[in-house]
């Protein structure tokens, strides 16, 4: 199992740094990083996509039809187009979030940027994004940048994970630990 990862980490690596040096050379590293996080999401929000990218049962025709549409409905530039398309009759498509994630995270080592995933209860106003900007970037020392989600089921609190350091001050969690607690005192 650990070999089928190595190398599907690999297929992704090779093609993201295709598709870097590419970008490179077009002086379009930022356009292909909105795409490829356009993309991200709309596979993240879509499980009939997510059926299309991994599925054998399709075929590369049927595949690459409909994700060409997928990406025409939402404009995604034609340099990553091409990319895609290319992953698609090369019948790679269920390596194409792998892709994608290995191409960001490789522009933003580039750059040094660390990513901060933070998770929240509910939507951070502008005010509590820059505090948390702030704080991050005095104890992270690099160029920061916010990957924000929301999950409803954290109650109260935030989930803030930079590299493998994870923080997690969310009222589910301390409502779990004290339950964890009180089943000891019984």
């Amino acid at each position: 199992m650990a070999g089928d990862n190595t190398s599907l980490s690999d297929l992704a690596g090779r093609y993201a740094s295709a598709l870097l040096d590419l970008a490179d050379e077009r002086k379009a590293l930022d356009e292909v990083a909105g795409d490829l996080q356009q993309l991200r999401r709309l596979i993240a929000d879509s499980g009939d996509l997510q059926r299309l990218l991994s599925s054998p049962l399709y075929s590369r025709a049927q595949q690459s039809k409909a994700i060409a549409a997928v990406m025409d409905q939402a404009g995604i530039g034609e340099l990553t187009r091409r990319f895609v398309l290319v992953v698609a009759d090369n019948h790679r498509l269920f390596a194409l979030s792998a892709m994608i994630e290995g191409y960001l995270a490789e522009l933003a080592r580039r750059r040094g940027e660390v990513t901060a995933e933070v998770t929240s209860a509910r939507s951070l106003s502008e005010s509590q994004q820059a505090a948390l900007l702030d704080a991050l970037r005095s104890t992270a020392g690099n160029k920061v940048k916010l990957d924000l989600k929301v999950d409803p089921a954290l109650i109260g609190g935030l989930v803030v994970k930079v590299g493998s350091r994870m923080i997690d001050s969310s009222l589910r969690s301390k409502l779990q630990r004290l339950q964890l607690a009180m089943k000891g005192v019984g």
